[in-house]
Parts: structure tokens; sequence; C-alpha cells
């Protein structure tokens, strides 16, 4: 009877977890077939309104005078140890100082830390690296390249070769990328009709794009941007990194023992600012979290002067810290 009993409650346990399974896998894909849906009907209406130019777009050879500014700091290259990839990185300051390592999300490149890189490079050196699949930084044809614990690799080498030591409903619409980017081919598409005009919207567009008047992207800064993801393969590339999250989920609730500062824009039309407060259960360190007024998800380009003060405040305090721990 024992034994019978202990059968049945196994069962009942695996039962349960692939019913769990079953119901994830359900939501990822059903929720792609919706978005998929959304966007079969704006192409369909792009098509409509546009039947001579949706299908039309160019790739920028030459790269706009901005990506060569030398108050920038010097491009240079890396091929780490761990895959064997080519990275490329823009670097000021003197070497030897200590190491401020900015990376790029979904859909930038170097060039997003242009202001920041000015800022810090008088006591700092300063690093803006192009992710794998990014800019001139190598492009892995395989999704499964794109994977977070390679990445998280990338970032390990980059900084040794350098010689320095679902719970919100909100959030799941916000996200809906997420779900939509997981079809091959069909999302390049849509970034790429009308010459790029949607990935120029999620810059310029009211509901999306910079916030700060005098800091909208200027039609060079835009270009450089498109000169970057215009190239062959490189949508697929930034891509990949969408199409590798929910194989990984989920994740394992690993704690950050280093001091923390989030940045969060309080016009962010992708994240939701709860997700920034549910951080604080995974800091085991001094952590401060600043929601930056008027702020779009773009913020280190959108308040530059804010975000940079907020970051020298941060290092001070942390400098003063270690002197009264040393006391």
């Amino acid at each position: 009877m024992a034994r019978l009993l202990h059968n049945l409650l196994l069962l009942t346990v695996g039962l349960t977890l692939k019913i769990r399974v079953m119901g994830y896998w359900s939501l990822v894909y059903g929720y792609c077939a919706l978005c998929t849906g959304v966007a079969l009907l704006k192409l369909g209406w792009n098509i409509i309104l546009r039947p001579s130019t949706t299908f039309q777009w160019t790739v920028r050879e030459t790269p706009p005078a901005c990506l060569n500014d030398t108050s920038l700091g010097t491009h240079c290259y890396v091929r780490i140890k761990e895959s064997g990839l080519r990275f490329h990185y823009v670097a000021a300051g003197e070497r030897g100082k200590p190491l401020m390592l900015f990376l790029h999300g979904f859909p930038e490149f170097w060039f997003s830390w242009r202001h920041q890189l000015r800022e810090f490079k008088s006591e700092f050196r300063v690093v803006a690296v192009d992710m794998r699949g990014y800019g001139e930084s190598d492009l892995p044809s395989s999704t499964e390249s794109y994977r977070l614990d390679y990445l998280v690799t990338d970032i390990k080498d980059i900084v040794e070769y350098l010689d320095y030591a679902l719970h919100h409903p909100s959030q799941l619409l916000k996200s809906s990328y997420y779900f939509f980017f997981q079809l091959p081919y069909f999302p390049e598409l849509m970034l790429s009709i009308n010459d790029f005009k949607a990935l120029k919207s999620l810059f310029t567009s009211r509901s999306t794009g910079i916030s700060c008047k005098g800091r909208w992207l200027t039609t060079e800064d835009l270009e450089a941007y498109l000169h970057a993801l215009s190239q062959p393969g490189a949508l697929t590339g930034a891509l990949s990194y969408f199409r590798n999250v929910f194989s990984v989920l989920p994740l394992s609730q690993s704690e950050v023992k280093s001091p923390v500062l989030l940045l969060w824009g309080e016009r962010d039309a992708f994240l939701e600012q709860d997700m920034a407060e549910a951080c604080r259960l995974y800091i085991r360190n001094h952590f401060r979290l600043n929601i930056i007024s008027g702020a779009s998800h773009w913020l280190q380009q959108d308040q530059p002067d804010i975000v940079n003060t907020l970051i020298w405040t941060f290092i001070k305090e942390g400098e003063g810290r270690k002197n009264y721990r040393n006391l």
C-alpha cells in the first residue's frame, strides 16, 4: 500500500511538472502567434499605403563622421580566448586608471555611450563595447551562440584582457516584442521595411523615443545607428539575444554582492518601474535606485547630464564607504 501511494505521488508530481512546462510554452508560442498576427496586419497596411517603398531599404556603406569623432576615444579590437570572437570597442582615458565598462542593449551599439565616454575619461579608463553580433564585433551565425552564459563569458574575458583584475502582467504587454522576435526572418523584415522606419521610430517617436527635446538624435546620430544595423546579418545578430531568452528561464536567483546603482527612466516604454524595485531582492550590498523624471528607455542619451552626475555621486560615495571601513 505504501509503495502504491509512493508511486501515485511521483506520478502526480511528474504530471504537474509536465503541465506547468506545457503551460509555459503554450503562453510563449500563443503570445508569439498574437504578435505575429498584429505584425502581419501592419505589414499589409504598409503595402497598401506605400506599395513602391515598403520593401526598399539601404545598406549604409559609409559611416557618418560622428563615428570617427576622436573626442570619444580610440577604436580598438580584441580577440578573446574563450570564444575566439573578435570584439570592437572604443576606449578613452589613461591606461592604468580604474576601468569603467559600458555595455549597450538593443538596438544600440558603442555609440550609445558617447556622452559618458567624454564625461568619465578624466578619471577612468572608459571602454564602450560592441556586444557580439553588433557593430564591428564578430557576428556568429548560430542563434545558440547568443546564450546568456556565453554573453557573461564574453564580458569576463574582455575585462581580463583589459588587464583589470514574469509576475507583472503590464510588463508582459510591454515585453511583447520578446515574443515576436522568436520568429525567424520575419522580425528582420518588419524592422527593415520603409528603409528601417521601425528602428528610426524606436528613438524618435513620442511613445518610445528620447524625451528631452534638447537631446533628440540628430540626422547624423540616427544615421550612425542605421549604419551599424543595416549591415548584412546585423539585425539577426541583435535579435538572437532575444531568441535565447525563453530557453534559460526561469533564471537561478543568484545574489549580487557588489554595490549597485540602478538608473531607470520614468517614461520607459519597455520596462515597468516595479521591475526596478524588485531588483532590491537580489542585491546583498549597497543598492541605490534612481528614477529619472521624464527620461525614456534611452536615458543615458536622453538625460546624460543627470545620469553622469548620479554616477559620479555613487562613485564618490563608494570611495567614502571604503575610507570609513579602513579607519
